[in-house]
């Protein structure tokens, strides 16, 4: 390629602060009209892929910038989903959210992130920001929101996916599982295995004590009339499973089986009971919750429940494309994507 003169470069960026490409001229240097361009960008589906390919490779080589504003207000959709979380900060929710956004990216759309801080009252604050900006469709963490938060995404009229759990008063789909039947085996499983004195240690978030709740109450169903729980503020560090750990020791001589609302949790519980020479499982067994890749790895090998994160990822993105695709698509939609208990060497 020959090389540009200093004449003609200057030229190039005038060219380029004066004049803005547009759809039209993207549509005439790959040879297509301009709504098949269009369709190309925002609706792929309706356009073959060669017709596609070779959009894409003139938006490419032009470096053609699409105004996602107006091609927003002129299909009257954004093509961006809201994603609420609990956190960032844990790999169980961020496998999930990457194989959300892989395949909702996939099919065109964008994806806007919040976290809530385990908090449903800044959920309603953040969920005030963002209808503003009228994304297709919202992802909540959980099923529990404010009265303001259901009047408002029921106003929306936009497709709502209440995920990580299942309830009774859906907002609209839910792909998740049940704390209280994660509780409920947990309890049935171990106290057949001979298990007769658990503790717990759980954050102070709403699912991990309903998980807790569902536990005692099924122990208390099998004769185990008291069971000990410490629940220790947010976040869920190493530090709090080592500080939930020594309180229990205070407060008992020494359970059977610490039951953990998270693997982090278990993983300070792990690294705890070491520093007093315990070991486990033959003094304290250990259980936690997420199965996190850490989990695996640590010494002993952790038992923990598995969620599947990434499939049920997977599957609220197919479940809002669905819906946007045909309005009457997974109306009322629920999908139990269940749970497995993991036994490693920590139980």
């Amino acid at each position: 390629m020959a090389k540009k003169s200093k004449r003609e470069l200057a030229a190039l960026g005038s060219a380029t602060q004066d004049v803005s490409l547009t759809l039209a001229d993207v549509a005439k240097r790959a040879g297509v009209s301009p709504i098949t361009a269009s369709r190309a960008l925002n609706r792929p589906e309706l356009v073959n892929e060669a017709t596609r390919k070779r959009v894409l490779e003139t938006v490419q080589t032009l470096g053609y910038v699409p105004n996602l504003l107006a091609g927003g207000l002129a299909s009257s959709k954004s093509r961006l989903v809201a994603i609420l979380l609990p956190t960032i900060n844990h790999s169980l929710f961020s496998t999930a959210v990457q194989a959300m956004m892989d395949r909702l990216t996939e099919a065109g759309y964008q994806s806007l992130l919040g976290s809530t801080g385990y908090s449903a009252k800044k959920e309603e604050i953040l969920l005030e920001a963002i209808l503003g900006r009228r994304p297709d469709g919202v992802v909540l963490t959980g099923t529990l929101h404010t009265e303001s938060s259901r009047r408002r995404l029921a106003s929306a009229g936009i497709p709502v996916v209440e995920a990580w759990d299942l309830g009774d008063s859906a907002l609209d789909m839910q792909i998740g599982f049940s704390h209280e039947q994660v509780g409920q085996h947990i309890a049935q499983h171990f106290f057949a295995k001979g298990y007769r004195d658990f503790a717990v240690i759980t954050a102070d978030d709403p699912r991990g004590l309903r998980r807790t709740n569902s536990l005692v109450s099924q122990l208390k169903q099998l004769g185990i009339t008291h069971t000990l729980v410490e629940t220790l503020p947010l976040p869920a560090t190493w530090q709090v499973g080592r500080e939930g750990l020594r309180r229990l020791l205070k407060r008992n001589s020494r359970p059977q089986l610490v039951i953990c609302s998270s693997d982090i949790l278990a993983l300070g519980v792990l690294a705890e009971a070491a520093s007093m020479n315990l070991h486990i499982p033959d003094d304290l067994a250990v259980l936690g919750f997420g199965n996190i890749t850490e989990s695996e790895f640590a010494y002993p090998a952790l038992s923990t429940v598995s969620v599947n994160a990434p499939e049920m990822g997977r599957q609220i993105a197919e479940a809002l494309l669905g819906r946007f695709a045909d309005k009457t698509c997974n109306l009322k939609l629920r999908v139990d994507t269940g749970f497995t208990l993991l036994e490693r060497f920590s139980t």
